[in-house]
């Protein structure tokens, strides 16, 4: 009898990850797709900045007067994951989507995991009400989500499953979690290879030997990564405070954002700081990028989204830790390639306190002959980044949590 019970749960479990590998997966490839699309729009219409004040006005409204109660984001998933309360609302997926298309069509700076991660949580979730899951299964439904998501959005399913892992309060993560989330990823990363939609590829050509020379030389840039991720970070959270203490109505916050972001793109006569940013991206990893580029896209993000507008923090942050990897370059003896593909992911792990998950997503991408370098970059990036990521509801526990209660027992953000 329990042996029936273990084969029809076992059995329910895997239809429920290949429904949410197919729908989340299918939702990436629409908004891959679509992306391309608005994004092209865009660069071929470069007057369309100046409707940045029109479309904040729209996703203002969108969000005030239906998009309440899933604002939070990603932060909701978080928050409903370490406290279960009530089933996440479908309608996060098409608001989210709608959201950032209309933010990167008119030339806001953003991402694109954000709407990836909140779309597959709130497909995953709907799953809850249907098999009627316990809070204990909600947990595991919201992590599966969160998998299929940032996997088949960037085409990494075992980066995907450890990020959706490493994300959450890790302690409480029990096998059947992991399991299923590596199921997951990769049903959703087989489900857009399946409608034939293209990742961004990257590749390092050349890795020199790990002597005690470029240790010392990781381990420096490393902390420097660690420093950018708090710098960004930081600036994200204070641009949406001082939006939320000075501007009480919200459809008004992206129109007045929008107005200033419209007319310094203007005078700064470049579109590169916009957007996704993956032509600069691309060419961090063959030609030196300027020393304030990192900067300028850590400023216009955490404007863009401060102010309201949709999207995800992860590309831009690969656009940060590239172009500041190959900024690098010019003084720290690494190939340039590398440096670029360690910023790439250290960056990333320090803002989003998931080491594991970037070294994974770093060998994915880049390949394992570079592992070294980019396990050890991302390692110091996480110690280095603060206690306080880009996602105020993630709890961080771990060796850094217990590092940061041993210098100050009595202020977990000090830094």
């Amino acid at each position: 009898m329990n042996q029936l019970k273990t084969l029809r749960l076992s059995l329910q479990w895997l239809v429920i990850c290949a429904l949410i590998g197919l729908f989340s997966g299918s939702a990436s490839a629409f908004f891959l797709v679509t992306l391309k699309w608005v994004t092209q729009i865009r660069e071929h219409n470069s007057w369309i900045i100046w409707l940045l004040p029109v479309g904040g006005l729209l996703i203002g409204l969108l969000y005030h007067y239906y998009g309440a109660s899933v604002i939070k984001g990603n932060n909701l998933l978080l928050e409903e994951y370490e406290n279960p309360q009530q089933p996440i609302p479908f309608k996060m997926a098409p608001l989210v989507l709608i959201g950032t298309l209309i933010t990167h069509l008119i030339g806001g700076s953003a991402g694109r995991e954000g709407t990836a991660v909140q779309m597959g949580g709130a497909i995953a979730d709907q799953f809850s009400k249907l098999f009627q899951l316990d809070k204990k299964d909600r947990k595991t439904i919201i992590i599966i989500g969160i998998s299929a998501g940032f996997a088949s959005i960037f085409g990494t399913p075992l980066a995907g499953a450890l990020f959706a892992l490493e994300i959450v309060y890790f302690s409480k993560i029990n096998l059947k979690s992991v399991v299923l989330s590596f199921i997951v990823a990769y049903a959703a990363y087989y489900t857009v290879a399946f409608w034939q939609v293209q990742h961004t590829h990257y590749s390092i050509p050349s890795i020199p030997e790990m002597n005690w020379n470029n240790l010392l030389w990781t381990i420096g840039t490393g902390i420097i990564f660690g420093l950018a991720a708090l710098l960004f970070s930081r600036t994200t959270h204070c641009w949406n405070d001082l939006f939320s203490k000075y501007i009480s109505y919200g459809p008004l916050r992206p129109v007045i954002g929008g107005t200033v972001l419209a007319v310094i793109i203007f005078f700064i006569g470049t579109t590169k700081y916009i957007g996704l940013g993956i032509p600069e991206i691309e060419k961090a990893f063959s030609t030196p990028n300027e020393s304030y580029d990192f900067l300028l896209k850590i400023l216009f993000t955490g404007f863009t989204l401060g102010a309201g507008f949709k999207g995800g923090e992860v590309t831009p942050l690969f656009f940060v830790g590239a172009t500041l990897g190959s900024a690098l370059s010019i003084v720290v003896p690494l190939p340039i390639a590398l440096l670029a593909g360690m910023g790439f992911v250290a960056v990333f792990s320090g803002a989003t306190h998931t080491p594991i998950a970037c070294t994974v997503m770093g060998l994915e991408l880049f390949g394992i002959e570079g592992g070294v370098f980019i396990g050890l970059a991302c390692l110091v990036s996480y110690f280095a980044s603060g206690s306080i990521g880009i996602y105020r509801s993630q709890i961080v526990k771990g060796p850094k949590y217990f590092l940061y209660q041993k210098i100050n027992p009595y202020k977990q953000d000090f830094l």
